[in-house]
């Protein structure tokens, strides 16, 4: 019951589904949910406090940041892909999951490192984070 506790709040999981595709800035983020900043301000500093979102400087004149999921974060929007997946073939549907326009194959997720640009196989992948 802790994670519903710290992840129930509709703002929390919209935003986590939001960061999915990669690092967004804050008028990005709110913009595209119709979230109020002070609400959208408080949910990310809660989930920069549960280590699930840090911030990253993109302008130092003026400094303005843009929020990324961390390897918690991703472990989440994971989940929260999965229990999508789940709701949709609970309602009949084969579910929102994205698929690959050429063949059509479902894809899958795979971890990223968006600093090298590719993806991470189980022997580079490390269970503790650096956040």
């Amino acid at each position: 019951m802790r994670a519903v506790e710290r992840v129930g709040d509709r703002w929390i999981l919209l935003i986590v589904a939001a960061l999915m595709d990669g690092p967004r800035r804050f008028g990005d983020i709110g913009d595209g949910l119709g979230v109020a900043p002070n609400i959208l301000t408080a949910r990310l500093r809660q989930l920069e406090d549960d280590g699930l979102v840090v911030t990253r400087a993109y302008s130092q004149r003026p400094v303005r940041h843009e929020y990324v999921l961390t390897g918690a974060g991703r472990d989440l929007a994971g989940a929260l892909t999965q229990l999508s997946d789940w709701g949709a073939r609970r309602r009949g549907r084969s579910g929102p999951a994205p698929y690959h326009s050429r063949c059509g194959t479902r894809l899958e997720l795979r971890p990223w490192c968006p600093t090298c640009g590719r993806t991470v196989g189980d022997d580079e992948a490390a269970d503790s984070y650096l956040v």
